[in-house]
C-alpha cells in the first residue's frame, strides 16, 4: 500500500540486507495475521478468491495501532536474541490485541498453550475466527493472551504496571509502549515519575516507547501535535533521554529502529553495570524512544475516496460495510495480499523456517517469559506468628490501642523477614505514618532516587515503602509487582481510594478470567488497608468522608472479593495474616487508626474471624431464651456505638433481652449461594432470628446491608443505620450523631421496634432526646465531646 511521507532522521545501518529482508518479512507476517483476525472466518491463506462468506458478519477490532506494535515486537525479538535479554512487553494501546496474539502464534507459545490452534493452516483459521468472536477471545490483550500482564480494556496504567514488574527484578526489562491517546490520561502522565523510584542496583529497567500515530478515535492527539523541540523538552523534564524513530518507509524505519534499540540497550546496560560495580545509585537519566509512524501503517491509503492510512479513519476497522459494498471485499483482498503471504508461510500454513528462527527460544520469548505468569515465580512470604503481636485484653473494652499501629508491627517484621527475598513492598500515597504504620521505618525507608536533603526523613534508594501522592501510580505499581510474582499491600485513606475505582475494576476482571484459565498460576492477592475512615475524618471534614468503596467492591464476582471490618487490633491482626497468605483475591480491610477500645483476646479474635460473624455472648443477655432485639454491628465505630447503646438499654430497660452480633467478614451476610463465605439460611435464621427486630449499625452506606440480606427470612425486620452523607468538620461523636448512628439513636430505634417497651418507652425516648440536646450544646460551647462520651468504657457483665 502507498505510504504516507514522513521524514526519517539519519541513522546508522546496522542490519545487513538479508537481516533487513527477514525482519521486514516477519513484520509483514504479523500484520497479515492481525488483519486476518479482524476480518476472516475462512480462507486464511487466500488460496481462493475472497468472498463475503469468508468474512466475519461482525467486524470488531482495532487496526490503527497494531502495525506499530507489531513493528516494535519484531525488533525487540532481535535485541533479545542478540543480547540474551530477559524482557516482557507491556502495551498500553490495549486494542492492539490482534498484533500481540499474532506474535504469540508466530513464536509458537500460543500453540503450546492452546494445542487446538496449531501452527498450520487449520490453526490459522481458528486463530482468525476466535478473535472478537462469540466463544473466542477479546479484542484486546487479556489474561487469555500469553505474555500479557496488562488488561487492555482501559488506558493509562501500562507504565505503572511496567515499573511495578521490574521493581526487585534486577535482570528484567519491561518494554512499555504508551499510545499517544493514552498519554493524555492522568494516570499515565503521573506514571512518568516512576523513574524517580527505580534503583539501577536492585531493580530492572523500563524502556518506554511513546508511539505517536497522530490520532485517537476521531481527533488528533495532543502529543502528536507538539513540536519536536517541545516534546523532547517534556521528556527530558521527566528525566529521560529521548531517542527518535520517525518515518513511514519500511526499509529506512527498520534500520533506524534497529540502531536505536542497540543504543538504548547499551545505555541501560551501562547504567546498571556502573551502579552495580560502584554502588553509585545517583538517579540516572534512563533512555526512552519516541516512535512516530502513520496510524494504520501499511493499510489502505484511501477508502471510498477518503484518507485512511495516517488518519483517524484507520483507528478501528478501515473497511466496513462489506455486505453492501463488494468493492470493499476486493480492497481487503488486495490489502492482505500486499503482505505476500506466499513468501511468509509454507503450503501447510506454518511460518517459513528462516523467519521462525528470528524469534527467541523458550522462556526468552516475550510470550513465554515466566514473569508474565507470575504465579510460576511466586514464593511464600515468611510471615511471623501474628499472635505474638496481640494486645492483651483481660476484659472486653477495658484496654485501648491504635489498631493499625499494632498491624504496623506485624508488617514491619514481614518486611524484615523477607528482606533477602525482596518480594514484599508497601505502597501508599504519602500516608504510611499518618495511617500508623510507621513501625515499618524501623527496618526500611521510603524508596527515593531523587535528591535527599539532610533533614529528610527515612528516604533511601533501597527503601521498600513506596509513597507517591498518586493513588493511580501506587495501584499500578502494586498490580505490576503482584502480577510478576511478588506480594504487597496498599494503604490509603478510605475516601480517596475511589480514585482507583476503574483500576480496581480491571484487576478484578483480570483475576476473574485468569482463575478460569488453567495455565495461569495463582498470584498473591491485592490487599487494601483503608483507614483514616469516614467516622474519624471529623477534623478534615466532608470532603474526606466517604465509605462507598465497599459498595463498589461488592459488585464484583464473589469468588474474587473479600471485605473485612475488624472491630479491634486483634481481629485486624488475624485478618491481615489471612490476607497476606491468600491468593487470587482482592481483600479490602477497613480499620481505624485512632485510639479505641479493644474487645477480644487473640484467641477469641481467631475464632471470631474464622467464622467471620458471631454472637458476642459477653455482651448479650439472652442466653437460653429468645432475644427481644438483635443488635448487629460491622466496623469499629459502629461496634463501639452498639455496645454503648446496649449498656444504656440495660440501665433504662433491664428486663430487655438483647443479642449482640458482630460481623467481621461482610460477605457472610449474603446467602451461601451468592458468596462462598455466606451463612446458610438456617444458620442466619438461628443467629438473627426469624421474626425479631434487628438494629444494624454499619460502617458504610446502609442500603448495602439491605442489598446483601434482601433474600433472608427476617429482612423485613432489619433496620440499618450507617453513613447517610451527613458530614462536616466537627467532633468524632458528632459525626455519628449527624448520621443517626450514635448510641442514643440506636436506643431510640430499639424502643420504636420492641413491643415490650410500648409502655415504658416514652421515658427512654425522652432520656435520649435530652442527651442529644446536651451533646449539641456541649460541642458548640466547648468544641469537644462530652466527658461521658470521651471517657466511656464498657462495664457489662463479663463471661
Amino acid at each position: 500500500m502507498e505510504q504516507t511521507n514522513i521524514e526519517s532522521s539519519s541513522q546508522p545501518q546496522p542490519l545487513t540486507s538479508e537481516e533487513l529482508r527477514k525482519i521486514n518479512a516477519y513484520w509483514r507476517a504479523s500484520n497479515y495475521l492481525s488483519v486476518g483476525q479482524i476480518y476472516l472466518l475462512d480462507n486464511p491463506l487466500l488460496t481462493k478468491p475472497l468472498t463475503l462468506e469468508h468474512i466475519k458478519p461482525r467486524l470488531l477490532g482495532h487496526w490503527g495501532t497494531t502495525p506499530g506494535l507489531n513493528f516494535i515486537y519484531t525488533h525487540l525479538n532481535r535485541i533479545i536474541k542478540t543480547n540474551e535479554l530477559n524482557m516482557i512487553y507491556v502495551t498500553g494501546p490495549g486494542h492492539g490485541g490482534p498484533g500481540l496474539v499474532a506474535h504469540t502464534w508466530l513464536e509458537g507459545t500460543y500453540s503450546e498453550i492452546y494445542p487446538s490452534v496449531p501452527q498450520n493452516e487449520s490453526g490459522m483459521k481458528k486463530l482468525f475466527k476466535q478473535f472478537s468472536f462469540p466463544g473466542g477471545i477479546p479484542s484486546h490483550c487479556a489474561p487469555e493472551t500469553p505474555g500479557s500482564i496488562h488488561e487492555g480494556g482501559e488506558l493509562g496504567y501500562a507504565l505503572s504496571h511496567a515499573y511495578g514488574a521490574v521493581f526487585d527484578n534486577p535482570d528484567l526489562i519491561a518494554c512499555c509502549v504508551v499510545g499517544d491517546g493514552e498519554a493524555e490520561t492522568g494516570p499515565l502522565a503521573t506514571a512518568w515519575h516512576s523513574n524517580k523510584f527505580l534503583n539501577p542496583v536492585q531493580d530492572g529497567a523500563v524502556l518506554p516507547i511513546l508511539h505517536l500515530n497522530g490520532y485517537k478515535i476521531a481527533n488528533p492527539t495532543v502529543l502528536a501535535r507538539l513540536s519536536h523541540e517541545e516534546l523532547e523538552s517534556l521528556f527530558v523534564g521527566y528525566g529521560h533521554t529521548p531517542y527518535w524513530v520517525e518515518g513511514s518507509d519500511p526499509e529506512t524505519m527498520h534500520q533506524s529502529m534497529a540502531a536505536t534499540l542497540d543504543t538504548v540497550i547499551t545505555d541501560i546496560k551501562a547504567i546498571q553495570t556502573n551502579a552495580r560495580k560502584t554502588g553509585n545509585v545517583t538517579r540516572p537519566r534512563w533512555p526512552m524512544i519516541i516512535l512516530r509512524t502513520p496510524k494504520g501503517w501499511t493499510g489502505p491509503a484511501e477508502v471510498d475516496g477518503l484518507k485512511t492510512e495516517g488518519y483517524w479513519r484507520s483507528h478501528q476497522v478501515p473497511l466496513a460495510e462489506l455486505s453492501t459494498k463488494p468493492e470493499h471485499i476486493q480492497l481487503l483482498e488486495q490489502w492482505m495480499k500486499s503482505y505476500k503471504p506466499e513468501q511468509l508461510f509454507d503450503k501447510n500454513g506454518a511460518l517459513r523456517l528462516e523467519l521462525a528462527e528470528l524469534a527467541p527460544e523458550g522462556p526468552r520469548r516475550m510470550s513465554a517469559n515466566p514473569h508474565t505468569n507470575g504465579g510460576l515465580l511466586l514464593k511464600e512470604l515468611n510471615i511471623p506468628d501474628f499472635r505474638d503481636y496481640a494486645v492483651s485484653v483481660p476484659h472486653p473494652g477495658q484496654v485501648e490501642a491504635e489498631s493499625t499501629r499494632i498491624m504496623g508491627y506485624l508488617l514491619r517484621d514481614v518486611m524484615k523477614l523477607n528482606d533477602r527475598s525482596r518480594n514484599f513492598r508497601v505502597m501508599g500515597p504519602d500516608e504510611t505514618n499518618s495511617n500508623r504504620l510507621g513501625a515499618l521505618f524501623e527496618v526500611t525507608d521510603r524508596t527515593w532516587m531523587a535528591e535527599i536533603l539532610p533533614d529528610d526523613d527515612h528516604l533511601a534508594p533501597n527503601g521498600r515503602v513506596m509513597e507517591i501522592l498518586s493513588e493511580h501510580t501506587c495501584q499500578g505499581w502494586l498490580e505490576g509487582y503482584l502480577l510478576t510474582g511478588r506480594h504487597g499491600i496498599f494503604s490509603c485513606y478510605e475516601a480517596f481510594i475511589h480514585i482507583v475505582d476503574s483500576m480496581f475494576n480491571q484487576h478484578a476482571k483480570w483475576l476473574k478470567v485468569s482463575k478460569e484459565i488453567p495455565w495461569r498460576r495463582p498470584i498473591a492477592s491485592l490487599n487494601y488497608l483503608l483507614t483514616s475512615h469516614v467516622w474519624r475524618q471529623d477534623h478534615n471534614g466532608f470532603s474526606h468522608q466517604d465509605p462507598g468503596f465497599i459498595d463498589h467492591v461488592v459488585n464484583k464476582k464473589a469468588d474474587i472479593i473479600r471485605v473485612f471490618l475488624p472491630p479491634d487490633a486483634n481481629t485486624l491482626l488475624t485478618v491481615t495474616d489471612k490476607c497476606l497468605r491468600s491468593r487470587d483475591f482482592i481483600n479490602v480491610i477497613v480499620a481505624g487508626k485512632q485510639q479505641q477500645p479493644q474487645w477480644l483476646s487473640i484467641d477469641a479474635a481467631i475464632k471470631h474471624c474464622s467464622a467471620g460473624i458471631g454472637i458476642w455472648e459477653w455482651a448479650s443477655n439472652d442466653q437460653g431464651k429468645e432475644p427481644d432485639v438483635v443488635m448487629a454491628c460491622a466496623g469499629d465505630v459502629p461496634t463501639l456505638e452498639t455496645l454503648a447503646a446496649v449498656e444504656l438499654l440495660r440501665q433504662q430497660a433491664p428486663e430487655l433481652r438483647i443479642r449482640v452480633i458482630n460481623i467481621v467478614d461482610l460477605m457472610t451476610l449474603q446467602p451461601r449461594e451468592e458468596h462462598p463465605h455466606g451463612l446458610p439460611d438456617k444458620d442466619f435464621d438461628a443467629m438473627f432470628t426469624k421474626d425479631k427486630p434487628i438494629i444494624f449499625a454499619y460502617h458504610g452506606y446502609p442500603w448495602l446491608i439491605h442489598r446483601l440480606t434482601y433474600r433472608r427470612t427476617n429482612h423485613n425486620n432489619l433496620h440499618v443505620r450507617g453513613y447517610k452523607e451527613e458530614g462536616t468538620t466537627t467532633t468524632p461523636f458528632d459525626m455519628v450523631v449527624r448520621n443517626d448512628l450514635d448510641r442514643f439513636h440506636l436506643v431510640s430505634d430499639v424502643v420504636d421496634r420492641v413491643a415490650k417497651l410500648n409502655q415504658t418507652g416514652g421515658y427512654i425516648k425522652q432520656f435520649v432526646r435530652d442527651k442529644l440536646i446536651e451533646h449539641r450544646h456541649f460541642i458548640t460551647t466547648y468544641g469537644k465531646d462530652m466527658p461521658e462520651i470521651i471517657n466511656w468504657k464498657w462495664s457489662g457483665t463479663y463471661h
